[in-house]
């Protein structure tokens, strides 16, 4: 459960009081305690320092006074998180935020850490109240916030949080429809059209990519339209939203070895979870932006039925391809959904997935690996739309020699390269259904974590949500 922000102009009764302060300069307008509080924290190092204050307790918290530099902003949330961590462990639930920093966006930095490192998967819990965390209401004292400004913060961490649900929903109350559906209820609660294709439509529309997935599940697949279209939309041409919706992957045929492998595979739908959480927060936002996210969805099983390596397959575009491992299923249902985008006519085409080991052992769990065919503004905003947010990505080349890793002597191409940089063979392989603008962003490393680094808790972090939405406001400067 997300905290309840709200803005103050003086300290709520029954709130503890927490001073953010900028490490090295003196808090503005404070009291003798809290002055000789920052001194002594200062000198002995200490970020997290408490004293008394009209017979209260009170704390001071040090950050360092840089919001433009990507590390100085993570030390900010890092500082929230750790402040987090105390509140809890004193089981206060209500807690008030006064700045002494002079900057309010510092202030949203360590809101954004304290926030999401309370967050924790409470939905199937019987006893819902022992498993959440004691704090629930946070009042932020700021005079250079706004009403707006805090309503479009706390619009990304609820679809932050909405994303990591998601993610962390298993497979026995999440499949294909079950997405679906939580599509049309984000539809319905922030004012974005909603549309399911149904396998029938799937397969009159030959979506063999898709259609090859789910030969082997007892569930049928879906495909989810979902349009938000602003009045005042900036842009005329649509900007495409695409994310990886495998419910659940067992590796199909080619079948994954269970230990550390299949065991946390419900995960292989964060770059669907992802899209859905960017557009619900552009639609919450109000962003004057025309977006599209497409979302093909299915798990990935083992049945009587179920395609075999060495199977050819027909895709939406007409494309045949041979399947050489049925675990590389993410780019087939992918490649339809880009294919699908060219009807579109969009402006430019992002696709989110969990698609390659590859990219986990290039950039472990710290980065996204990304490429594509846009331009280099594009490429540039996303990379420093990454460092804003610290969800930090690295590119890679898609040079022509990379497809010819995916030649095939029985079809027009392959579904799998060479072990060695076989997150950029997958990206070559989608490239073949983009004819505009397009890039892709590998999430395998940073979309689930096995233990907590700071406030990405563990599970689900909802990666690409926080970045996809900072890319929308800084490219069309809204």
């Amino acid at each position: 459960m997300p905290v309840a922000f709200s803005l103050s102009k003086e300290i709520p009764k029954a709130h503890y009081v927490v001073h953010l302060t900028a490490k090295g300069k003196k808090p503005l307008n404070a009291s003798a305690e809290l002055l000789k509080a920052h001194a002594e924290a200062v000198k002995n190092g200490v970020q997290l320092a408490h004293f008394s204050q009209s017979n209260a307790v009170q704390s001071v918290v040090h950050v360092a006074d840089d919001v433009r530099s990507a590390v100085g902003r993570e030390h900010i949330r890092n500082a929230g998180f750790k402040t987090l961590t105390w509140l809890n462990s004193a089981s206060i639930g209500a807690v008030a935020v006064v700045n002494h920093t002079a900057k309010g966006e510092a202030m949203l930095l360590f809101a954004e850490g304290l926030s999401l490192g309370n967050y924790r998967y409470t939905a199937l819990f019987s006893d819902q109240k022992s498993k959440t965390n004691a704090l629930k209401k946070c009042a932020l004292i700021d005079g250079s916030l706004s009403k707006p400004t805090l309503a479009r913060f706390t619009s990304v961490i609820d679809a932050v949080c909405f994303t990591r649900d998601l993610v962390n929903h298993p497979l026995s109350h999440l499949n294909a429809e079950g997405l679906a559906n939580a599509a049309k209820d984000q539809g319905q609660r922030h004012g974005f059209k909603v549309e399911v294709l149904n396998k029938k439509k799937i397969e009159s529309l030959k979506m063999g990519g898709l259609l090859a997935v789910n030969r082997g599940s007892v569930d049928p697949p879906t495909f989810t339209i979902a349009t938000y279209q602003p009045k005042n939309a900036v842009n005329a041409k649509p900007l495409v939203l695409v994310g990886k919706g495998v419910v659940f992957d067992t590796g199909g045929m080619s079948l994954k070895p269970t230990a550390n492998s299949m065991d946390f595979m419900k995960s292989d739908m964060a770059g669907a979870a992802a899209v859905l959480g960017c557009i619900s927060a552009a639609a919450a936002m109000k962003l004057p932006v025309y977006i599209i996210a497409l979302i093909p969805a299915t798990d990935n099983r083992v049945n009587g039925n179920a395609v075999v390596p060495g199977d050819v397959i027909t895709m939406y575009d007409g494309t045949t391809v041979e399947v050489k491992n049925t675990d590389a299923e993410g780019r087939l249902l992918l490649a339809d959904a880009l294919a699908y985008a060219k009807k579109l006519n969009p402006e430019l085409v992002f696709d989110a997935a969990t698609l390659t080991g590859a990219s986990v052992r290039a950039v472990g769990t710290y980065a996204t690996s990304i490429m594509g065919t846009a331009s280099q503004k594009v490429m540039n905003t996303i990379v420093k739309s990454g460092e804003d947010t610290y969800e930090r990505v690295v590119p890679f080349p898609l040079w022509s020699e990379y497809a010819d890793e995916l030649r095939s002597t029985v079809a027009d191409m392959s579904n799998l390269g060479k072990s060695e940089a076989g997150q950029i063979s997958a990206g070559k392989f989608l490239e073949h259904f983009t004819d505009y603008p397009w890039v892709h962003f590998d999430i395998a490393g940073p979309s689930y974590l096995h233990a907590p680094v700071t406030y990405r808790v563990e599970g689900g972090t909802g990666v690409g949500v926080r970045l996809m939405v900072r890319f929308i406001e800084q490219y069309y400067n809204v």
